[in-house]
């Protein structure tokens, strides 16, 4: 089955990967099993070869520093790669959120 997932990607990516608004990628539901961070992160590389190692570090694939992941209103930037997503997300009924965390004072 084929799952089609809305991603929200920051400005500076969206630029990037040369993109102007929400982006949507298939995921193969059937063959991977369920919908997981890991596997969405995986497919935005693929799609967006240009952004290896912007949202995660290439070859650790934890997340990058000030980059926070966010789905229904939950934050899910700590949560391991095989963390299914929320049928929300799955389902394209939510968008998955990419955002850029801002620091200092």
């Amino acid at each position: 089955m084929i799952t089609m997932i809305r991603v929200v990607l920051p400005f500076h990516l969206r630029n990037l990967a040369r993109v102007y608004d929400e982006v949507e990628l298939e995921i193969n539901s059937a063959q991977n099993g369920p919908v997981t961070l890991g596997a969405l992160l995986d497919a935005i590389e693929l799609r967006f070869p240009v952004l290896r190692g912007t949202i995660r570090d290439p070859d650790t694939l934890k997340r990058r520093p000030f980059v926070r992941f966010y789905a229904c209103k939950e934050d899910l930037s700590h949560e391991p790669p095989e963390t299914p997503l929320p049928p929300e997300i799955v389902t394209g009924a939510e968008p998955f959120f990419i955002m850029g965390a801002m620091s200092g004072g």
